[in-house]
């Protein structure tokens, strides 16, 4: 009966100094909880404010949520008594060992996030960076998937993209289509200038606003080479480059205007 009598006082004893403890505890996990959703919400209602990318949006929400119960849960452990120093210093050596061994993907998780937060370019765009050329189809976290003319799908690391060089050719709308024409020297250069933009404003895929242009861009090697420049949309390039060169061609048959004829020069020295 005594050792019963005992057993019920250490129980009584235990109830009284860690109840109020569990109750505690319990109380501030559940205010903790309520908090942690009401902080996630706000922050991803203000990220969707901003713009910010959907996926991002997502993994940014679920990442502060994650965070935010475990220090939760750290700090009701210790409400309870349950030594937490061990355990912080145990989390704290696997996040420095998984950031080593992931130093690369984290790189490239940080590339992703500042891409989508600063937006150098975004899907659609027209860039040219770590030596690749082509249409952005997709940003992720830590790639970036891109379709060349060529139709290749390239992938890029998105840590690459943020410390390197990017040439977005989509920011303002449109996109100078850089085309070359030699003439014979003997040839009326206005004539030839009229003929060059008629040609272009045939097309329709050629932008009015800004204007193409024509000018002499070197006199020399038997020819005049003349700069024609003609604007599209990122959409038009391709058809604009091949379109305007060949009805450039018609053109000039139409118009009697000859191209450069190619001739050499043969010394003879005397035996």
């Amino acid at each position: 009966m005594n050792q019963i009598s005992g057993l019920q006082d250490k129980i009584i004893n235990l109830a009284l100094y860690y109840g109020p403890k569990i109750g505690a505890s319990l109380l501030v996990f559940i205010i903790g909880l309520w908090v942690t959703n009401w902080v996630t919400r706000i922050i991803s209602k203000g990220m969707a404010t901003r713009g910010f990318d959907v996926s991002l949006q997502s993994f940014l929400s679920s990442l502060i949520s994650v965070s935010l119960k475990v220090m939760l849960l750290v700090s009701v452990a210790g409400m309870i008594g349950i030594q937490t120093t061990s355990f912080v210093a145990i989390l704290g050596a696997a996040g420095l060992a998984v950031g080593l061994a992931l130093q690369g993907s984290l790189a490239n998780f940080a590339g992703g996030v500042l891409t989508l937060v600063f937006k150098p370019y975004k899907a659609g765009d027209l860039i040219e960076a770590q030596g690749q050329f082509g249409e952005v189809t997709e940003i992720q976290i830590f790639n970036t998937v891109m379709l060349t003319p060529e139709n290749k799908t390239v992938i890029v690391p998105n840590g690459a993209l943020s410390n390197g060089t990017i040439v977005n050719y989509s920011r303002h709308g449109n996109l100078r289509v850089d085309i070359v024409v030699a003439v014979e020297p003997g040839s009326d250069i206005s004539k030839v200038r009229r003929v060059l933009l008629e040609s272009m404003d045939k097309n329709t895929k050629v932008l009015k606003n800004p204007a193409p242009s024509v000018n002499v861009l070197k006199i020399g090697d038997g020819m005049v080479t003349l700069a024609v420049r003609p604007f599209s949309t990122v959409a038009d390039y391709w058809d604009v480059f091949f379109g305007v060169q060949e009805q450039i061609k018609i053109t000039f048959e139409q118009n009697n205007i000859q191209g450069p004829v190619p001739h050499q020069v043969v010394i003879h020295e005397n035996a």
